[in-house]
């Protein structure tokens, strides 16, 4: 696992600038939005799931969607979808719930699971996201995290995630 040294390597290599910002362990995106507010650009939570047929899937949406779970597959193309448990995400991506993030992929063997970034995310100037730990913001460009997925060998997915309306 090349960890979060490999990702800062491959962000230079790459000329992808960034911003880091270093915080409190944050748990939660309830936990998070004391520091979002010092943070500019689009904060984002994710959803490590696996679906009935066993794959699984890696989405990252805005942080104050409220995504429908039963909506959601056909959105992705995979069958029903329930929260993976957190030994698959240490053995597939080498991070614990908290420290979920995209760039976790680097971590990960391409086809291995399914990196997802919602449509409005994929197409925002600056997007925030753990560094693999939850003591840590990078601050990059949604193109720029796709890129850097496509450069660890993965073909990630932008969809349009489905979300509940407030009401």
């Amino acid at each position: 696992m090349r960890g979060e040294a490999g990702l800062l390597a491959d962000l230079a290599d790459l000329a992808i600038p960034f911003a880091a910002h270093e915080h409190a362990a944050v748990f939660t995106v309830a936990e998070s939005r004391r520091i979002d507010a010092d943070i500019p650009g689009a904060h984002t939570k994710n959803l490590f799931l696996k679906d009935a047929g066993g794959a699984f899937w890696l989405v990252t949406v805005p942080a104050e969607a409220r995504v429908k779970l039963k909506a959601l597959p056909e959105a992705i193309g995979c069958k029903r979808v329930s929260f993976g448990r957190p030994e698959d995400m240490q053995r597939l991506l080498g991070i614990t719930p908290g420290s979920v993030t995209p760039l976790a992929a680097i971590n990960s063997e391409p086809g291995s699971i399914t990196i997802v970034l919602d449509a409005s995310l994929a197409a925002a100037e600056r997007i925030n996201v753990h560094p693999l730990r939850n003591t840590g913001t990078l601050g990059l460009s949604g193109a720029d995290v796709l890129a850097l997925l496509r450069h660890w060998g993965h073909a990630p997915l932008v969809a349009d995630i489905p979300v509940l309306e407030d009401e």
